[in-house]
């Protein structure tokens, strides 16, 4: 090879072949140079645009993937769930591999919608199943952690199930968009979130790439009502 260099993860062969699977995303330069039996060379110049796509994967899910958030009676099994696995950007540009527990019924809608989000670059902090914060509805809004099946009741109010239990909501970016009950803002530190005129990082905002694309599955988002609930959105409008 001359000059330049080929994207990590790809090789140039002996018979000048580009050979591999691209690691990185990103543009890079090459200048190829070949030589022939006589000794005549040959160069050229390439351009190689790396992209990163969604790369959605789903998978059938038992109860055993769920210890904490599903229990006997709760109004969905495991069987008619998913897990959603997907490529994610980080707060931080980068790229990492996200899952979301769903209902079978939605995961046409949460793939739209995630990979409208992907294309437009919107960020997600992280996205593990709620399992991993022991079902803590709390705890995974604090780790700023978007999520969606879990068998609960409201956070905040014990009298009612929530909508999560179904496997047809999602939370996203639980810190930059928080829930706002009668009496409490979720998760704590996420106060200074309410002011929804100045946009930062992961924040949810009407007319931007996550909304948008909420709306043309007909699902709701929680900022409608009274007290609003940011990071919330469901089939069904609960």
């Amino acid at each position: 090879m001359g000059s330049g260099s080929l994207p990590p993860g790809l090789s140039l062969t002996g018979a000048g072949a580009v050979s591999g699977t691209p690691a990185q995303s990103g543009q890079w330069a090459a200048t190829i140079r070949l030589a022939d039996s006589l000794g005549v060379t040959v160069s050229r110049t390439l351009t190689f645009v790396v992209g990163v796509a969604l790369d959605t994967a789903i998978q059938a899910v038992r109860a055993t993937d769920l210890p904490y958030t599903y229990r006997t009676g709760c109004p969905v099994a495991p069987s008619g769930l998913r897990r959603l696995t997907v490529n994610q950007i980080g707060f931080d540009g980068k790229y990492y591999r996200g899952e979301l527990i769903v209902r079978d019924l939605v995961v046409t809608d949460l793939t739209s919608v995630l990979q409208r989000a992907f294309d437009a670059k919107f960020p997600t902090r992280r996205m593990e199943r709620v399992d991993v914060h022991r079902g803590s509805d709390e705890r995974s809004m604090a780790a700023d952690n978007t999520s969606a099946f879990n068998c609960r009741h409201v956070t905040g109010n014990p009298a009612r199930l929530s909508q999560h239990s179904y496997g047809d909501a999602v939370d996203i970016n639980t810190v930059e968009n928080p829930y706002v009950t009668a009496s409490r803002v979720y998760p704590p530190g996420s106060r200074s979130y309410l002011n929804r005129s100045r946009y930062r990082t992961g924040m949810i905002l009407p007319g931007g790439s996550v909304a948008k694309s909420v709306a043309a599955r007909r699902w709701y988002w929680g900022a409608r009502w009274k007290n609003p609930d940011y990071q919330h959105f469901s089939k069904n409008g609960k």
